[in-house]
């Protein structure tokens, strides 16, 4: 096995460049004759524009312009567009409102951009925002999800009557309504799923430019994919896409909140070809709470129906997912074909039918958060069939057991159009079960009760779609010296991409580590690529990267065994060198590239774009147990464990240390974190960290975890995905372990976020009432 290859736990090797201040954000780039960008945000929720006046602003020294949407219209410059491909339930399309750069005639959110201020300093450009005045006209606001939908309400976008943007469905309903009919037993329960901010380390930041000589529009911004954004802004500016180079260097997080195209990006290259001069903003987290896009928001009804023996015959969901108050670039998509169709889970369910309307609300917009639709899908699923367990006089883990997808019926087709290649649930929750030693639970409820604590254990099963997103493409270049330099079109975003790659190129040509380069996020470097999402990098990028090493190893063969003196069917390539097959003459690739390159730096150059030819489906099962003070409602997560099936497992550490993340929001989301507005004046309430609350370090136990590896069968290198999930199985299991641990006040479903505050006041009402 290859010292640095494939499934070797090898540290990170970019670690040392990013420990020791050597990493290179966006806030980082500086430019000759830099300026920067403050913008003036509404603080109403919802108003009508009645005037700017930024005659103060512009006289104060330093500042190079104020600009509003009129100076963007005059200049042609379009607005962003939603990426959703979606159909109504009815086959008509769905309303799409389209988002100017900045508000024209009406605010919608708290934080819409109304206006930018350019400076030659920070302090200059910070004191003008303060200094231009808008005059507005408040009008009434709506933050509620569902309720915004309700007769009467107040009207966001005139083209979007009722509050609706899109009315759609899935699955079998006259099927789902026939199982519901021959039902035995009908479990229902109402969810909340939060509101959550991404909250990534780095926050959102853009520095923009016209380059000299070209004038050619350069951006540079923290991102999950440059190609994207530049597609899109060509769109916005009316430009040819060789005008526009968009960068992206080292990313701290982005969890999916950094994929989309955002009103910052595209005013500071309009401000910067206006002026002629770069221009930079950088987010504070004051700023990021209003302006960058939330996570989750839905309410849902979820319905079951079982035979006598508890096997599920059919599911009905109905959703209420909640845009804000503009589309995000995939924001429609998220509740409906990225999430609905994972409703089915690791289950036999005969008859589903989903239902999600989307409702404009004056708030901040919505879009993907990592798993991305997935959480929100097993959340729902997780919680109803706890429900069901209870309801029947079942074990969590029995209903499960009688109702899994068996691995001999793989490939599974399901009713909601997935084709699931491999999997062994059961295997995944018996590992899972001996792990936690469920066996030992008993005990340990009683000696929690004689300290004064309620013990209780929730479990999730979960299943994921993976690998979306499209076709990846990879460049491998071979120089004279044997170092190899690898272009491809995924970002790194903190998830150890650079090891990845280097581990993959190293098993496929024997190359050492610190010989290979890996260049991302450069438009100009990297000639294709559909970014990073959906834990597409490496399954995706991995397997193009694997095609690129093959087709360098094909090129190089004939001129080894020109070397060799040998024909190229008697040649072979292994670790690194070229042999001659049942001989220890050989060739290094170093060598052959000396050969190739002759006077020239590259001797090879190959690429390869692969795409997906189905998605993969990453499955597995947590096990969280909890204890709680009943006295203060404090949660303690005592223990817990995972058992995931990710198929090939590139380096172990690396996807450990996504699991182990992933848990930590799933925690944060279950009992820490939640956006909230004022219902009546629609202000952010929860508007910085004092006010939100992350979980913190001694807020998460150890997380114990088996890798269950049964390598898919769609992947060319049997990989399936790692990256959301943590944070797909967390929520479910965490809550259910509270509904456990409070069983015994006949508490039988608690909603995110089960805050200390919550529990207490559950637990002091049932006490109050027995």
């Amino acid at each position: 096995m290859q010292k640095f290859g494939i499934g070797q736990a090898v540290p990170r090797t970019e670690d040392a460049r990013l420990l020791t201040g050597g990493g290179r954000y966006t806030d980082d780039v500086s430019l000759p004759g830099q300026t920067h960008a403050v913008f003036v945000r509404s603080p109403h929720a919802h108003a009508a524009i009645r005037g700017i006046d930024a005659a103060e602003a512009r006289a104060l020294p330093g500042v190079l312009g104020v600009f509003t949407i009129d100076d963007l219209d005059a200049d042609g410059v379009g607005p962003i567009r939603c990426q959703s491909p979606l159909k109504n339930r009815d086959g008509s399309p769905y309303r799409a409102p389209q988002r100017p750069a900045l508000a024209r005639g009406r605010v919608r959110h708290v934080g819409d951009a109304v206006a930018v201020v350019v400076a030659e300093t920070l302090d200059a450009a910070r004191d003008a925002a303060e200094l231009v005045m808008v005059d507005y006209d408040e009008l009434p606001a709506v933050t509620d999800t569902a309720g915004a939908l309700e007769p009467g309400q107040p009207q966001i976008w005139d083209e979007a009557p009722g509050n609706l943007c899109f009315d759609w469905e899935t699955g079998d309903e006259a099927a789902a309504d026939a199982a519901f009919a021959r039902a035995d037993r009908v479990v229902s329960l109402d969810l909340v799923n939060n509101r959550v901010v991404a909250s990534p380390m780095e926050g959102r930041a853009c520095l923009a430019a016209v380059e000299d000589g070209t004038g050619r529009l350069v951006l540079h911004v923290s991102s999950q994919g440059v190609h994207s954004l530049r597609s899109q802004l060509k769109s916005i500016f009316k430009v040819p896409e060789a005008q526009l180079r968009v960068i992206t260097g080292d990313v701290g997080g982005g969890f999916g909140m950094k994929l989309f195209m955002y009103p910052e990006y595209v005013v500071t290259l309009f401000a910067a070809r206006r002026l002629n001069r770069p221009v930079k903003w950088a987010s504070e987290r004051i700023e990021a709470f209003l302006s960058d896009d939330h996570g989750r928001d839905n309410v849902t009804t979820i319905t079951l129906a079982l035979d006598k023996d508890g096997h599920f015959l059919g599911l009905k969901v109905d959703t209420v997912a909640n845009l804000g108050a503009y589309l995000s670039n995939y924001g429609p998509f998220i509740p409906t074909d990225a999430g609905s169709a994972m409703l089915v889970g690791s289950y036999r369910t005969p008859a589903l039918h989903v239902h999600v309307r989307g409702s404009f609300t004056n708030t901040q917009p919505v879009d993907a958060y990592r798993g991305a639709g997935r959480p929100e899908a097993a959340y729902m699923l997780e919680r109803v069939i706890d429900h069901a367990a209870r309801s029947l006089g079942l074990s969590p883990a029995e209903i499960r057991r009688r109702n899994f997808i068996p691995p001999d019926s793989m490939p599974y087709a399901t009713p909601l159009g997935q084709t699931y290649d491999t999997g062994d649930f059961r295997q995944n929750l018996e590992d899972a079960l001996g792990m936690a030693d469920v066996a030992g639970l008993d005990a340990r409820k009683a000696e929690a009760k004689r300290r004064g604590r309620l013990r209780g254990l929730g479990l999730s099963t979960y299943i994921e779609a993976c690998s979306g997103g499209g076709p990846e493409q990879a460049t491998v270049e071979i120089l004279k010296d044997g170092r190899a330099i690898l272009m491809i079109g995924t970002q790194t975003n903190g998830q150890g991409h650079e090891t990845a790659y280097k581990q993959i190129l190293s098993d496929r040509l024997g190359l050492a580590p610190e010989d290979i380069e890996v260049v991302q996020g450069d438009t100009d470097r990297v000639s294709f690529g559909a970014g990073t999402g959906g834990s597409r990098s490496v399954p995706v990028g991995g397997a193009a990267l694997a095609e690129s090493a093959k087709k360098v190893i094909e090129t190089a063969t004939p001129l080894a065994a020109e070397l060799l003196e040998a024909a190229s069917v008697d040649v072979e390539f292994k670790d690194g060198a070229f042999t001659i097959v049942g001989t220890d003459h050989s060739v290094s690739l170093k060598q052959v590239a000396e050969k190739a390159a002759g006077v020239g730096a590259v001797a090879f150059s190959e690429a390869a774009r692969w795409t997906p030819p189905a998605s993969t489906f990453p499955n597995g099962c947590h096990v969280c147990e909890v204890e709680v003070d009943p006295d203060t409602g404090e949660v303690e997560v005592v223990c817990y464990t995972v058992v995931d099936d990710f198929g090939t497992v590139v380096n172990p550490a690396l996807v450990k240390g996504q699991i182990h993340g992933g848990v930590a929001q799933g925690i944060g989301q279950a009992l820490h974190e939640r956006v909230v507005y004022d219902p009546d004046s629609g202000q952010l309430l929860s508007a910085s960290f004092t006010d939100y609350s992350l979980p913190r370090a001694y807020d998460l136990p150890f997380v114990e975890v088996k890798l269950n590896r049964v390598p898919s069968t769609t992947n060319a290198l049997g990989m399936k995905g790692a990256g959301e999930a943590g944070a797909i199985g967390a929520p479910p299991a965490v809550i259910n372990a509270l509904v456990d641990a409070l069983s015994e006040y006949g508490i039988e479903h608690i909603d995110m976020p089960a805050t200390p505050e919550v529990l207490w006041r559950l637990i002091h009402e049932r006490r109050a009432a027995a």
